[in-house]
């Protein structure tokens, strides 16, 4: 048992006790991990249930995370059956015939209702000429203030500033809450639960993309050390346009851009959407510059409404992007915009771990997007959807647990960077995430693969992983909290570039240079798994939605 868990006392009126050796110890129906649109949405899903919920966030929920400094799209479609036909076919092909329109009519149909629910609540929607509301765009700030005054309005406990670090599992193996310490405070907490949420992002690897410092793939390791598995992450090497002088990126306006050398000739074939890999191969040798010269003056006064913290990096440097042109550069963003993540085992949103579901970015995005994605848009109708259904079905799980949630005798099942690892040899926690991002970061090792590039990258990960499993844990909250932080960024990277050297062709945003074609015969989703030996199959049977006709189609 990890030396997290210190013996603890029954929690009293309210829940909360603090034992001799500050642990602050409660009891739920459903334990959510994470505070972002997935995590509240799932909060509110379950204590609509009737369970009583505690929300973890490691950050403070309604203003950390990637949407809450952002402005967002929904895929928000009306039930019209020809608009809903032409929303689903517009992505099949860019994601690699992957996706399952099962589960695409079904978030369309969630998010249409729960889009219109946050009108209902008091969203400040804008209005068009016509005085209606305009509801595909969501204001980040506005939109996590509303849900956290939500979430609290439902009598869910949350808990600011309070990373889990692991979960804890029964004697039968199923998850039965989780552990984790305070930051403000520094001391323990534990949640016995009937079930848990994961719903704690993706993973961006700590490159200073906009809003994504609290995105480094620990639900994915928390998963992962209770069985769970992982779905997509070849699809997971997200590169998004940003100013080279900022950390906003926010894409849809370079739509609108041209990209030029640094001596003003223009890039050709550069862009936003299918131009992007002509951007970074021109970065590995020199500058990019950009500028939102295609836009003309009612879409600029529109941008501005629109999205006003895209130009706030701008109006600091005192640039207009529309008259001036400014460097760019291309920031990973993993599995935030990518869609790999863990796999979704059922319509509740359940994971292969029993008594665990999984939301928004921290699950796999494959049933809806196949293998691309983007910022925005069906991001954020995923996150609405699987929040929901994750709530509602660790609701359900945790009443057949019933009143023995609570008396289950629970053991923690992390072990990286943990104190169950036993290592001796102190975690460089620092050095380990800068060797991660060694690996991750490169276009020519992640966004243009080769066989001998992943090759050479898993020998230097498989090592670095095995130096945390061996290390000893750090001590106080701050170090362990980023332990952890660079034991999940490890392991995420692990697993993608495994998948990626599986998926021996080109296909969705996965791009592998000495498979450049589109191989019909793999058109299936690969599922991903285990720690200290990392494993791929295929998933089976493969997906049904387009036919092997179209793929051939759309091969070279």
């Amino acid at each position: 048992m990890s030396e997290l868990l210190e013996p603890e006392s029954n929690a009293g009126e309210g829940g909360r006790v603090l034992d001799g050796s500050d642990t602050l110890a409660l009891e739920a129906d459903v334990l959510v991990i994470g505070g972002g649109p997935a995590g509240t949405w799932a909060a509110l899903a379950a204590a609509a249930k009737g369970a009583r919920v505690v929300l973890a966030d490691k950050g403070y929920c309604g203003s950390s995370g990637a949407t809450a400094p952002s402005g967002v799209g929904v895929w928000y479609v009306p039930p019209v059956p020809e608009l809903r036909e032409a929303a689903k076919a517009s992505r099949e092909g860019l994601g690699g015939f992957l996706a399952d329109r099962g589960w695409m009519d079904r978030v369309l149909d969630r998010t249409w209702s729960s889009v219109n629910d946050l009108g209902t609540w008091g969203y400040p929607f804008p209005t068009d000429d016509g005085g209606q509301p305009v509801r595909r765009s969501l204001q980040g700030p506005e939109y996590m203030r509303l849900m956290r005054k939500r979430v609290k309005l439902a009598g869910v406990r949350i808990l600011d500033h309070s990373p889990a670090l692991e979960l804890l599992v029964d004697a039968d193996g199923a998850v039965a809450g989780a552990a984790g310490v305070c930051r403000q405070l520094g001391h323990r907490w534990t949640v016995k639960a009937g079930a848990v949420v994961i719903a704690t992002g993706g993973c961006a690897f700590l490159s200073k993309a906009l809003g994504t410092n609290v995105l480094t793939g620990d639900g994915g390791l928390m998963a992962a050390e209770v069985g769970a598995e992982m779905s997509g992450m070849e699809f997971s090497n997200a590169y998004a346009i940003a100013p080279a002088f900022a950390s906003v990126t926010k894409t849809l306006f370079y739509n609108w851009a041209t990209f030029y050398y640094e001596d003003g000739r223009v890039i050709e074939g550069a862009g936003s959407q299918r131009g992007r890999s002509v951007i970074a191969e021109t970065l590995l040798t020199q500058p990019v510059h950009a500028q939102l010269d295609k836009a003309d003056e009612a879409l600029q006064a529109w941008m501005r409404k629109a999205q006003p913290n895209f130009f706030l990096p701008f109006d600091r440097a005192g640039i207009d992007p529309f008259r001036q042109r400014f460097p760019v550069t291309m920031r990973l963003e993993g599995t935030v915009r990518g869609t790999g993540g863990i796999r979704i085992t059922s319509q509740a949103c359940a994971t292969s771990a029993p008594g665990l579901y999984a939301a928004g970015d921290a699950a796999t995005r494959e049933l809806i997007c196949g293998g691309f994605t983007g910022g925005g848009s069906h991001n954020a109708a995923w996150a609405i959807s699987s929040g929901q259904w994750a709530g509602e079905g660790a609701a359900l799980f945790a009443r057949g647990v019933g009143a023995r949630a609570g008396q289950r005798k629970v053991e923690g099942a992390g072990r990286a960077a943990l104190p169950a690892a036993g290592g001796t040899r102190p975690i460089d926690a620092e050095g380990v995430i800068r060797s991660v991002q060694d690996e991750v970061f490169p276009y020519d090792k992640n966004l243009f693969r080769t066989e001998r590039g992943l090759a050479v990258s898993l020998d230097r990960l498989d090592a670095l992983w095995r130096d945390v499993r061996q290390a000893r844990p750090a001590a106080e909250v701050r170090e362990a909290v980023r332990a952890r932080e660079g034991a999940a960024m490890v392991a995420t990277a692990r697993w993608m570039f495994n998948a990626a050297r599986a998926r021996t062709e080109t296909r969705g945003m996965h791009k592998h240079k000495d498979h450049p074609g589109l191989d019909p015969a793999q058109q299936r989703r690969l599922i991903t798994g285990g720690l200290d030996q990392v494993w791929v199959r295929a998933e089976s049977p493969a997906p049904t939605s387009i036919g092997a006709a179209a793929v051939e189609a759309h091969a070279p």
